[in-house]
C-alpha cells in the first residue's frame, strides 16, 4: 500500500500564465544569474518577463511567431529567453543539440520545417559557410551578432526593437492566442539507438508535467543549471518547474566549470544525470584518499548513521569540508536519465545531500516518476505523477514487464512519422516506453532495463545489461562499462564486459599488475551476488572512451562501441 502523499496542486493553464504569475509573485527576485563577457549578470523575474514580451513583439511584428522556430547553441540566458518567448507565442519551438554534426543539424532544420533559427556564434559561422543549404529559413537570429546583415539578425537588436514597439503601444504578441492541445514543441531525440525522431509535445503536455511534477518534487531557492537545454529533462522538469517556484537559476557556462561554478553560485539543489554524479563521487574519494583520510571519513559516516537513528543529525558539520567543495549549500540532487548506483546515492545521503532518483522519457514530456524528499528509495525511480497511469505489458517470470504510460503528459506522436508513432502509441492513448520495470509494494517504480538492450541467452534467460553494469561500475578504476552478448552461430551464449579504464587509478594499483587478470577478479567479485547466468565470461579493455550522447549515455548500437563486433 502506498504511503506517500502528493503535494497540493498549484494549478495554471499556460506558459504565459506561468511567466506572468512568477513575475507578479516575486518581481525583484533574481530569476537568472550568469556570466557575460567576463562579468556577472542578474536578471529579475520582472525583467525576464518584460524581455520575453519584447522579443515576442519583435518576432510578431516581422510575422515570425506562427512558424517553427529552432534554437541551437550552448547553455545561455539568450537560449532561455528564446525558449520562453516561443512557448508563449503561436509558434512551435524546435530545440537542437549543439553537439550534433552539421549534417544532422541540417536534417532537423529541414525535417522540422524550421522557418527561423536562433544560434550562437559557433553555429552562425557554420551556417554562413553553407548559407544556400537553407532556402526555407527566413532569418538566422544570432546571439553574438552586433549588427543585422540581410537574413542574419542581431538578437540584442531584435529585443531592443521589440521593447521600442511595446513602448509605442504594440499589442500584437500580447494578444496572440494558442490551442493548448496543438503542437508546441518538437524534440528530436538523441537516443542511444537509431535515427532521431521528432517527439511532438503540446502546451497541455508541458503544463501537465510542470504542475503535476510539483505535486511530487520539492525544489529549493537556488540551483545551478548544468544539463543541455535542448534536452527536455533540463528544459521542463528543470527550468520551467523552477520558474514556477521562483527559483534563482544560475547558468553553468561549461561542463568543465561545473565545480568552479558551484563554489561561485552556492546552489541548494541541482539536476544531474548519473554520469555526472559518478564523477562527483569519484572526485570526492580521490581527494579523501589523497589526503589519507579515507579511514577517518568512513568512521565518521558510521558514527553519524548511529546518531541519526536516535534523532541527531550532525552530517553537515561532520562533513563540512566535502560540502564546501560543492559550494556549502547543496542539499538535494535530482537524478534521471540512466540507472543510478545505490552506493553513490547512499554516500551522498550519508554526508547530508539527498539524491532523488527519477525516471522520464521525452515522449512523456518527459517526467514519469520521481522519488520524494520524505519518501525516498534510490533503488527505485519513485512515485508516478498523479496525472498519468502506468501498466506493465508482457510481464515475465521475474515480474518485469514493459512500462506503458497513459495520461496528460504523453506525446501527440512523432512528427511526420505515422509509422513509428503507431509502433509505440496505441489508439486508446497507451504509450509503450521500451523500458522494463515493475512496481514495488510501496508504490515506487523500479526500472530493470531497456527493451532494445535486452540480451536473450541461448538457454532462454533474459538479461538487462544495465543491472550488471551497475555492479561492475563499483570497481574504482573502471571509468565506463558496457555489457553485451557474445554471439555464436546467431545466438547469444555469454556476456562480455567492455571497459574503459581510469589510467590514473590503474597507475595507483602499482607496477607489475596484470590488469587483465586483475579486472577478471575484481569484476567477478563485484558481480558475486548475481546468479551464474549473469556472470561475465569475457572482459575487453578499450583504448578510447565510448561514443556517447550529449547526456553521457553510451550509444549502444554505434559500431564503434563493440570491439567484438569488429
Amino acid at each position: 500500500m502506498a504511503k506517500y502523499k502528493y503535494r497540493p496542486l498549484n494549478d495554471f493553464s499556460s506558459i504565459k500564465e506561468l511567466i506572468q504569475t512568477s513575475a507578479a509573485k516575486a518581481p525583484d527576485r533574481a530569476a537568472f544569474c550568469f556570466k557575460k563577457k567576463g562579468e556577472q549578470c542578474t536578471v529579475t523575474y520582472q525583467e525576464f518577463y518584460d524581455a520575453t514580451k519584447a522579443l515576442g513583439t519583435a518576432l510578431a511584428h516581422r510575422g515570425l511567431t506562427d512558424g517553427h522556430l529552432a534554437c541551437i547553441g550552448e547553455n545561455s540566458y539568450s537560449w532561455l529567453l528564446t525558449f520562453l518567448t516561443v512557448l508563449q507565442s503561436k509558434g512551435v519551438f524546435v530545440p537542437i543539440d549543439t553537439e550534433l554534426p552539421l549534417k544532422d543539424v541540417e536534417h532537423i532544420l529541414e525535417e522540422g520545417d524550421v522557418t527561423v533559427c536562433f544560434c550562437s556564434k559557433k553555429h552562425e559561422t557554420r551556417f554562413m559557410e553553407s548559407e544556400n543549404e537553407y532556402p526555407n529559413i527566413k532569418y538566422f537570429i544570432c546571439f553574438d551578432r552586433e549588427e543585422d546583415d540581410g537574413r542574419w539578425l542581431s538578437f540584442d537588436k531584435l529585443v531592443e526593437e521589440g521593447a521600442k514597439l511595446l513602448e509605442e503601444g504594440s499589442t500584437q504578441f500580447l494578444e496572440e492566442t494558442r490551442d493548448e492541445y496543438a503542437l508546441k514543441l518538437i524534440s528530436f531525440t538523441s537516443g542511444t539507438t537509431g535515427l532521431s525522431k521528432g517527439v511532438m509535445l503540446s502546451e497541455h503536455n508541458i503544463v501537465a508535467c510542470i504542475k503535476h511534477g510539483l505535486q511530487v518534487a520539492h525544489y529549493y531557492a537556488k540551483t545551478l543549471s548544468v544539463l543541455p537545454y535542448h534536452h527536455t529533462y533540463e528544459a521542463i522538469p528543470g527550468i520551467l518547474v523552477e520558474l514556477r517556484e521562483n527559483v534563482t537559476i544560475c547558468i553553468n557556462d561549461s561542463r568543465a566549470a561545473t565545480l568552479k561554478n558551484m563554489l561561485l553560485y552556492k546552489p541548494e539543489h541541482i539536476c544531474l544525470v548519473p554520469a555526472f554524479l559518478d564523477v562527483f563521487y569519484k572526485k570526492v574519494w580521490e581527494n579523501i584518499e589523497a589526503q589519507g583520510k579515507a579511514g577517518m571519513i568512513k568512521a565518521a559516516i558510521k558514527a553519524s548513521n548511529v546518531l541519526r537513528k536516535i534523532g541527531i543529525d550532525m552530517r553537515r558539520k561532520l562533513f563540512k569540508a566535502i560540502h564546501n567543495a560543492f559550494g556549502g549549500e547543496l542539499r538535494q540532487i535530482v537524478c534521471g536519465g540512466a540507472p543510478l548506483r545505490a552506493e553513490v546515492a547512499k554516500f551522498f545521503d550519508d554526508i547530508g545531500i539527498t539524491v532523488l532518483n527519477g525516471y522520464g522519457i521525452t515522449e512523456c514530456s518527459p517526467l514519469v516518476s520521481v522519488n520524494q524528499k520524505d519518501f525516498n528509495d534510490p533503488a527505485t525511480v519513485g512515485v508516478i505523477l498523479p496525472c498519468i497511469e502506468v501498466k506493465f505489458d508482457d510481464v515475465n517470470e521475474d515480474g518485469n514487464g514493459e512500462i506503458c504510460v497513459k495520461g496528460d503528459t504523453v506525446m501527440l506522436g512523432y512528427y511526420k512519422n505515422e509509422e513509428e508513432t503507431k509502433k509505440v502509441l496505441e489508439p486508446d492513448g497507451w504509450f509503450h516506453t521500451g523500458d522494463y520495470g515493475a512496481m514495488n509494494k510501496k508504490g515506487q517504480l523500479l526500472i530493470t532495463g531497456r527493451k532494445k538492450n535486452l540480451i536473450v541467452l541461448k538457454n532462454g534467460k533474459n538479461i538487462y545489461p544495465e543491472e550488471i553494469e551497475n555492479y561492475i561500475a563499483s570497481v574504482p578504476y573502471i571509468k565506463e562499462v558496457m555489457v553485451y552478448g557474445i554471439e555464436e552461430n546467431g545466438q547469444e551464449v555469454g556476456l562480455c564486459a567492455e571497459v574503459f579504464l581510469d589510467n590514473k587509478a590503474v597507475e595507483e594499483l602499482g607496477d607489475g599488475v596484470d590488469i587483465q587478470a586483475r579486472l577478471k577478479t575484481d569484476i567477478k567479485d563485484a558481480c558475486a551476488a548475481l546468479p551464474v547466468y549473469k556472470q561475465i565470461s569475457k572482459v575487453v579493455v578499450r583504448k578510447n572512451e565510448f561514443i556517447k550522447t550529449t547526456t553521457n549515455k553510451i550509444r549502444r548500437q554505434d559500431p564503434g562501441n563493440k570491439t567484438l563486433d569488429k
